[in-house]
């Protein structure tokens, strides 16, 4: 592993193991290490790599590189202990931006754990302030600079697409109406962490924030937010959205 992503690895592997340890001891999180590390090798061979190409059909129709196929072992393996790379399906996306009863020029998008960027291009197809995308593993964050540069479409409606290197528990919400999207990209003290610094922004800076959590697996750490209550229900999404009256700071706080 190159010596500018040791660190990285190091910080991701110590803050999942301590997490992992407090909430189920030494025992249990030395055998989840291990099977998360025998899937890590079994995903390797040449005929799991070929399967996960069977995301490309996006990439072929728009000449972009956003394919879990192409993303190599030293990301992957980050993945294990922070969220392992996946872009969303453009078919469920369209979806889940039908369900928001929104006016989408009033929203900066926002992606937590953008990856490669899809998440950014297909948001750009509609009419949103401008585009965000924060992400913590630099192969990727460079791949979706890289898809930024690259992506043209007929039907593109916002030309204002930024793409950050950053951990989402540091990044400063913008203090303007947002849309957040979630595609599962955090382990659980680390969303918390982000859900805790949104409410503190809210109580600063009220305004309007939508959240639609793609994949919600941790979705009670919203549930119990406090200040978020839960609009729209799928197997496949939730969408939450401010309860009334969160934006006084009243409310109560995350638990971390």
């Amino acid at each position: 592993m190159p010596a500018n992503s040791s660190p990285q690895f190091r910080s991701a592997f110590r803050n999942w193991w301590h997490e992992q340890r407090q909430e189920h001891g030494v025992a249990s999180t030395t055998s989840l290490l291990i099977r998360n590390l025998w899937n890590f090798v079994r995903e390797s061979t040449p005929e799991r790599r070929r399967q996960r190409y069977g995301d490309m059909e996006y990439d072929w129709e728009n000449r972009v590189n956003t394919t879990s196929g192409t993303v190599d072992w030293r990301a992957r393996l980050l993945g294990i202990f922070h969220s392992p790379y996946q872009p969303t399906d453009p078919a469920l996306f369209r979806e889940m931006m039908a369900s928001l009863p929104i006016e989408f020029d009033q929203f900066t998008f926002v992606d937590l754990g953008s990856g490669k960027g899809r998440t950014l291009l297909m948001a750009s197809e509609y009419p949103f302030r401008r585009i965000v995308g924060v992400e913590w593993i630099e192969e990727l964050h460079r791949a979706a600079q890289q898809n930024i540069r690259d992506y043209r479409s007929p039907t593109q409606r916002c030309t204002r697409i930024e793409a950050l290197l950053a951990d989402a528990r540091q990044f400063e919400l913008p203090e303007e109406p947002l849309l957040l999207y979630l595609f599962n990209p955090l382990p659980e003290r680390a969303l918390s962490e982000v859900l805790q610094r949104l409410g503190k922004s809210l109580i600063e800076a009220p305004r309007t924030v939508w959240i639609v959590y793609h994949n919600p697996q941790l979705e009670t750490i919203l549930s119990v937010s406090g200040f978020l209550e839960k609009a729209i229900g799928t197997p496949q999404y939730s969408v939450y959205r401010q309860s009334c009256g969160s934006a006084s700071p009243g409310w109560p706080q995350i638990q971390i």
